[in-house]
């Protein structure tokens, strides 16, 4: 009888002393360091800086393909660094844009969308998150052709984990759609979302953002369905594009969060790459003042440890671009190097890392001079007023006054600009071309854009990489192939897409890239 009532004496304690217990039970169980939700607006924020220079995964694949492809930056290097120097298919660095803007900008910035679609107090996030997810998917669609869209990102939102794949012609027209409702939904009347690091919430700036890249959208369609070009280029105007370099759509760095392109060449492959010699060429043959911004010699220079503060140099007129078709063997052979005038394949000119690639050096994805040189096409075809002359050489400037956004070393005086925009007036014959190299210029270090302008004008006219073992059955790759791993994963859909649309080559074309 004892033993029973001590045991029930000691329960009922431990009950009591339970129950004492539950009152803050929860308040000591709630870690107030670790959040369980993040607001829209700071993932709106990773979205935007995910896809600047591809948050470091996809630099590579600008620098083996796309600056290769249309001839602005080059390497003689194989191995990891193969791609568009040999135009072969490195499975490596082709799916890198494929890997960061699913793994990370469209799986942010569809959660926006899909968290402030609903919220009438967050109607300007919701319409910013949807003008971002159309400039990411432009660059996906446009770098891969038929891709993942309407299913895509959904994983966690709809347990959507093999995402069919859409036409980009579908695509195209939903991303106009999308621009022309958003960039319209805009309203600096709601409320603000001052914590935007893109415009800081200036409601202004973003719709001139949403038109103008609502304008680069449409201008894609020139080839393939000329009547919704002009139908949607007339929207963008009517809407308002950016007026000034102060409309740019730019992420600006610093010490601690830097460019990385910068950080990548200056960390790891400063002395792989390599200015080409067609642009450097073209910028040297038209005086053209840029060229003294974005290019540094190592003068002399015979190995990388040579590549020193001594040796540099910014002159214009001891820029050497280095050929292409070459391999790190053949640039080396004595007639080549003499024949270039340059000491060794070091001694080529290559991109400043002290002005347009410092680390902290700001990065561009819309700008001015390209809006204004769209427009001047626009013109030029007939699709709005004005003329064409006028938005040319408005574009022109702006890129030249860019340059100071970059380093006061970059900076071009104004009576240079005056000089430059003189010497090479508007040709109305020759109309598309000046346009469109101009834009080749303007865009320089923008990746993305710079292989799909020049996929879609045929502008700057350049001579087929020479290099002996090409893969590719066209005269300049056209596409990124799908990653392998979309083939593991995905198969059936992957399939599809390829029977739609071509083999999974470099040689195949996209949609609005007709021949």
């Amino acid at each position: 009888m004892k033993t029973k009532l001590t045991y029930l004496l000691g329960l009922l304690t431990a009950v009591t002393l339970l129950s004492g217990c539950d009152d803050q039970f929860d308040e000591i169980n709630t870690n107030k360091v670790d959040p369980t939700t993040l607001a829209p607006s700071f993932v709106m924020n990773k979205a935007i800086i995910d896809a600047n220079y591809l948050d470091g995964f996809g630099t590579l694949q600008m620098l083996c393909y796309e600056f290769g492809i249309v001839q602005q930056i080059i390497t003689p290097y194989g191995s990891s660094l193969a791609g568009a120097n040999y135009n072969q298919n490195n499975v490596s660095n082709t799916p890198l844009v494929w890997q960061n803007f699913y793994r990370n900008v469209l799986k942010q910035v569809v959660d926006v969308v899909e968290k402030t679609k609903d919220d009438p107090n967050r109607t300007n996030l919701y319409h910013m998150a949807r003008i971002w997810k159309a400039y990411s998917f432009m660059i996906l669609t446009d770098t891969y052709g038929d891709i993942p869209y309407t299913e895509a990102a959904k994983g966690y939102i709809s347990e959507i984990t093999s995402p069919k794949y859409d036409t980009q012609q579908s695509i195209y027209m939903d991303i106009l759609k999308e621009l022309d409702e958003a960039s319209a939904g805009l309203d600096a009347t709601k409320t603000i979302e001052t914590t935007d690091i893109l415009y800081g919430g200036n409601i202004t700036k973003w719709k001139r953002f949403g038109y103008s890249l609502m304008l680069r959208a449409a201008m894609r369609l020139t080839k393939v369905d000329p009547t919704t070009a002009r139908n949607y280029v007339t929207k963008a105007v009517a809407g308002g594009v950016m007026q000034s370099n102060d409309d740019n759509a730019v992420m600006r760095h610093t010490a601690l969060y830097n460019n990385w392109i910068a950080n990548h060449l200056q960390a790891r492959e400063k002395t792989n790459f390599y200015l080409a010699a067609p642009f450097v060429n073209y910028l040297k043959s038209n005086n053209d003042p840029r060229l003294g911004s974005i290019a540094v010699r190592y003068v002399g220079a015979k190995g990388g440890p040579e590549q020193v503060d001594a040796r540099a140099s910014t002159d214009p007129k001891v820029q050497v671009g280095m050929p292409m078709g070459y391999d790190n063997v053949t640039i080396s052979a004595p007639a080549v190097l003499a024949q270039n005038g340059v000491a060794s394949l070091w001694d080529f000119s290559q991109v400043n890392l002290k002005t347009v690639l410092k680390l902290d050096a700001p990065e561009f994805h819309v700008t001015q001079a390209q809006t204004q040189l769209l427009l001047a096409e626009a013109a030029q075809r007939g699709w709005i007023t004005g003329n064409a002359a006028d938005y040319f050489v408005k574009g022109v400037r702006a890129n030249l006054e860019q340059m100071a956004a970059y380093d006061p070393a970059a900076a071009i005086p104004e009576a240079a600009i005056q000089a430059y925009l003189t010497a090479h007036p508007f040709e109305t014959a020759k109309a598309l071309e000046q346009i469109n190299t101009q834009y080749w210029v303007a865009s320089f270090l923008n990746g993305p854009e710079l292989f799909a302008n020049f996929r879609r004008s045929g502008f700057p006219t350049l001579s087929k990489n020479p290099y002996p073992a090409s893969e590719i059955t066209e005269d300049f790759i056209r596409r990124m192939p799908y990653p392998d791993s979309e083939t593991i994963v995905n198969q059936q859909n992957v399939n599809e897409a390829i029977t739609r649309q071509g083999p999974n080559t470099l040689s195949t074309r996209v949609w609005w890239d007709k021949k």
